[in-house]
């Protein structure tokens, strides 16, 4: 098999150049308007509660049909 003669010593950038990188890629954030959070965290909301009853419809399922076997 070959051997792997890849350089491992990876040169650091310093801290302030990191920062300021970091710094530009914030500006970069488009943050949404009030009201399409309202209704993004509304339908989160909703779907979950949604999903919660139907895993608990068929929780209960299995276990009826559990019980009945036993």
């Amino acid at each position: 098999m070959g051997e792997v003669t890849a350089n491992t010593t990876q040169e650091k950038t310093p801290k302030k150049s990191w920062f300021k990188g970091l710094k530009s890629e914030f500006k970069k954030i488009v943050w949404p308007d009030r009201e399409s959070l309202v209704k993004e965290s509304a339908a989160v909301i909703v779907i979950t509660v949604i999903l919660g009853l139907v895993i608990a419809l068929i929780d209960m399922a299995v276990e009826y049909g559990v019980n009945l076997i036993i």
